[in-house]
């Protein structure tokens, strides 16, 4: 290791304030690989950094310093030859790579077998038993399990992606793939986020749905309590049609948010009907997932059917304390509509907890009305186990219950909860932003198993980049190590098929999700013994352990640990069944 001086580095380091890292910026950035290792300090100008000796070829452009604004982030450069923040010269990647010596889990639940992959470019290229030639990069896989790199479903980890694109959140638990646009949101508009994300790739693959409640502000704007009018219905199938044409996924609802809870059935069904036209798909964060579960079923049944395409129920579960144990009833319904043509599907993530606002609670948004308040504490989610995620009124009250606020308050748990409704509505009016958010527990374990086991279930995570919920760090990984290995509830290749392949078709993404020749070589090297998740409510941040390696078409994006700054994420788009990419 040297010491690079500010004589003989040859770098800048600039500094971008959106992104909020370090950048590298040089005539030759094009021939080198490097590692970035970020931290920050309160005080550092000018540095001294250790790192391995320069090549000539840099050494010789030798008038530059690193700088960065004192209080920011500085970057430790290393260089390597498998990470990188700036695209690789093809000169300076070797030709394939094989991975040898792995338990091989293709994706399709067929039972596991010793295999090597070799991977060219972004595609597998062989899958069997093969002998290293001279252009491979051999990897041996030490005889832990390869799997297709997991898919999420339903993901918000788009939030902060392009400020920490290297997705330490998602790499770590092997996922390589996220869906958005989840539960009636979506960035608008897509076309120009797609660019966006091309031009300042992450670590992972993304798609997105096109969000019905996006769709409905740019349409009603604040006056959304109430059915839309034919015309208004008629400009947000317009609207979508340009999504759908920038290529979403199809149409997502969240009808128990606004604006959507205001919308008819028949408006909803008019959007789904334009996203079967172009080929799209259907999915619901259903109108309840409690006290009115059975007729938001019902509904979501009827969209699946007359509109003719598939439907999806978004993080599928039975939140209310007397529907616990009815998993088997929801299930056998679903069964029903599936046997008449159907084709509805279901994601699930594994966890008793969810996160959302106080208010969702709330269906006929009577915030005032005791009783209700009552109801959704004694029914839906109790006190002792409603943990404050965000309060901006009172920041002190973030990890704390309602039923601990209420003891500090010395008031009942109640009047408590509806004092901080009124108090974060207060907030929110003022700056016209979101102002808390909860951790509810209303699930029941044995439901939660029940509902993932289901064969046309898949796991998704519902989670965040930098979320309050341990679901952004430890979805994948829990079903790994606690629904396979210490539950046995699942056996391994099922669950990696929930992971990737059953996911790749539920939300219609093609040649990933599976391993075998002509797919992208989006991988997972993992350790079944080892493989666990370590996020909890209290340290919802922290990083699973058994994930050995990831790769993302074809570059590795995680090792020993760490993100390895590679950038090759792709921006996924909805293609017609005979296009290719």
């Amino acid at each position: 290791m040297g010491v690079l001086s500010d004589e003989s580095l040859t770098h800048h380091v600039k500094y971008d304030p959106l992104a909020d890292t370090a950048r590298l910026a040089h005539p030759y950035r094009a021939s080198y690989a490097w590692v970035i290792t970020m931290f920050t300090t309160p005080r550092l100008g000018r540095r001294r950094i250790v790192a391995p000796q320069l090549s000539e070829s840099v050494r010789r452009h030798s008038r530059s310093r690193w700088s960065l604004p004192a209080g920011r982030t500085i970057a430790t450069v290393l260089l390597a030859t498998t990470a990188l923040p700036v695209p690789v010269s093809p000169q300076q990647q070797p030709k394939t790579t094989l991975i040898t010596n792995v338990r091989l889990l293709d994706g399709t639940g067929t039972p596991s077998r010793p295999a090597a992959v070799r991977v060219r470019g972004d595609r597998i290229v062989e899958v069997g038993q093969l002998e290293p030639q001279a252009e491979d990069a051999v990897v041996d896989g030490g005889g832990l399990a390869l799997a297709p790199g997991f898919i999420d479903t339903h993901s918000h980890h788009d939030r902060g992606l392009l400020q920490h694109p290297e997705a330490l959140a998602l790499v770590s638990q092997g996922v390589t793939t996220i869906v958005v646009g989840q539960d009636g949101g979506s960035r608008s508009p897509l076309a120009q986020y797609f660019a966006r994300l091309e031009a300042e790739p992450a670590a992972v693959n993304l798609a997105s749905y096109a969000g019905h409640n996006t769709l409905r502000r740019q349409v009603l704007g604040d006056d959304f309590r109430r059915t839309a009018t034919p015309a208004e219905i008629d400009e947000m199938r317009r609207l979508l049609r340009g999504e759908l044409a920038a290529g979403a996924l199809g149409l997502s609802t969240g009808l128990e948010y606004d604006p959507g809870i205001y919308s008819a059935t028949e408006e909803v069904l008019a959007l789904a009907q334009e996203a079967a036209a172009a080929g799209g798909r259907y999915v619901s964060h259903i109108r309840s997932e409690d006290r009115d579960l059975w007729p938001a079923v019902e509904e979501v049944i009827r969209i699946g059917r007359e509109a003719r395409l598939p439907a999806q129920i978004s993080h599928m579960k039975l939140a209310m304390r007397s529907l616990w144990g009815q998993a088997g009833r929801l299930l056998a319904r679903l069964e029903e509509a599936r046997a008449a043509g159907i084709d509805i599907t279901a994601d699930v993530y594994p966890y008793v907890y969810w996160q959302s606002t106080m208010t969702v609670l709330f269906p006929q948004r009577d915030f005032d009305n005791r009783e209700s308040a009552a109801f959704a504490l004694d029914e839906l989610a109790p006190p002792e186990g409603l943990l404050i995620a965000r309060f901006d009124p009172d920041s002190s009250y973030v990890g704390k219950t309602v039923a601990e606020i209420a003891q500090l308050r010395e008031t009942d748990p109640v009047t408590t909860y509806m004092a901080l409704i009124a108090e974060a509505q207060a907030v929110e009016q003022e700056t016209g932003r979101p102002a808390e958010s909860v951790i509810g527990t209303s699930m029941d374990p044995d439901d939660v198993v029940e509902l993932i086991a289901w064969p046309h279930s898949n796991v998704c995570s519902d989670g965040e980049l930098d979320g309050r919920h341990p679901r952004g760090f430890g979805s994948f990984t829990r079903i790994l190590g606690r629904y396979v290995r210490e539950r046995q509830a699942l056996t391994l290749e099922n669950a990696v098929r929930k992971m990737t392949s059953l996911a790749a078709d539920h939300v219609g993404i093609r040649d990933r999700g599976v391993i075998r020749p002509g797919a992208h070589a989006d991988l997972v090297l993992f350790d079944p013994d080892r493989v666990i998740d370590r996020a909890t409510p209290e340290e919802p941040r922290l990083p699973s352990t058994g994930v050995v390696g990831v790769w993302v078409n074809g570059v590795k994006v995680f090792a020993e640990g760490e993100p390895t700054g590679a950038l090759p994420g792709q921006v996924l788009r909805r293609r017609e069944p005979d296009e290719t990419e």
